[in-house]
């Protein structure tokens, strides 16, 4: 059974950063599957970044990365916006998925 557990959220000022991590444990091979996704509030889940998958609306301004050692996987945002404000998840690039996470929320101020 793989966990994932995801932190680094929090409240931020527009135009302000954040880094979220993601720690996988369990049976998984390699982490290099692994991408972020995000549900803003009534909406539906999104994969933002993933392999070499990058969301249009976060181009430029988040970048992933993965430290194959501590099998994490990171998500630097740079320049947030208010709509970036959703929980940040991290789990496989397509199904089957692995068990969801809480998510970290992030909050972006304008």
């Amino acid at each position: 059974q793989v966990q994932l557990v995801e932190s680094g959220g929090g409240l931020v000022q527009s135009g302000g950063s954040l880094r979220l991590s993601c720690v996988a444990s369990g049976n998984i091979a390699n982490i290099n599957a692994l991408g972020w996704y995000r549900r803003a509030s009534g909406t539906q889940r999104e994969l933002v970044a993933g392999g070499i998958n990058i969301a249009d609306s976060v181009k430029g301004r988040f970048t992933i990365s993965r430290d194959d050692r501590k099998r994490t996987v990171y998500l630097q945002m740079n320049r947030l916006r208010s709509d970036d404000t959703a929980v940040y998840y991290c789990n496989r690039l397509m199904p089957p998925y692995y068990a969801w996470g809480q998510g970290t929320q992030v909050t972006v101020s304008s």
